[in-house]
């Protein structure tokens, strides 16, 4: 059973549902996320776990670990979770949470990761889903896809699309093992 974190307009979530994979719970850091509605559209458990809601971010991420467990998530996949998990949600996933991130990881990490890629004029970029750990963007690749930076003008729309796909195929491999 995978279980989905989202903050905003919940694409890759939708790519997932739309891929017939098995989640069964959505949790967004996010009252007002467009990732909710895709949730309840699809018959998906969702919660919202705001930070302001408690006292600490850990208080908060173990919350919505245990949320997720009561769900019975087995696996995590952050689809465009734009907070760092704490040590505390880590350690109830041990090696079963994943992330899709619009760079070739090493380069590139964190929340600006395309326009990076511009500013700095690679020819090439990609996507990444690896392992989430404790640093931003630091988890061990599983699969890297690499895509051309031209033509920029639809540089982000082609990014959305390896994602769309790509994730998707590596969360059902994990599902299988």
């Amino acid at each position: 059973m995978i279980g989905v974190l989202v903050s905003g307009e919940g694409t890759n979530l939708q790519a997932l549902v739309d891929a017939g994979l098995p989640v069964r719970a959505v949790a967004s850091n996010r009252a007002g996320a467009r990732a909710l509605e895709r949730a309840e559209r699809a018959g998906i458990a969702a919660e919202v776990f705001e930070l302001d809601s408690y006292r600490s971010r850990d208080e908060r991420d173990q919350a919505m670990a245990a949320w997720l467990a009561s769900q019975g998530v087995e696996l995590v996949v952050c689809a465009g979770y734009m907070q760092l998990l704490t040590p505390g949600f880590l350690d109830r996933y041990p090696g079963r949470i994943v992330n899709v991130h619009p760079s070739l990881l090493p380069e590139f990490p964190g929340a600006r990761a395309i326009d990076d890629a511009l500013a700095a004029g690679v020819e090439t970029t990609g996507v990444t889903v690896h392992l989430v750990d404790e640093g931003l963007d630091t988890g061990n690749v599983i699969r890297h896809e690499p895509l051309p930076v031209e033509p920029r003008e639809t540089l982000t729309e082609r990014i959305q699309a390896i994602e769309h796909r790509l994730l998707p195929e590596v969360v059902r491999e994990l599902c299988v093992h």
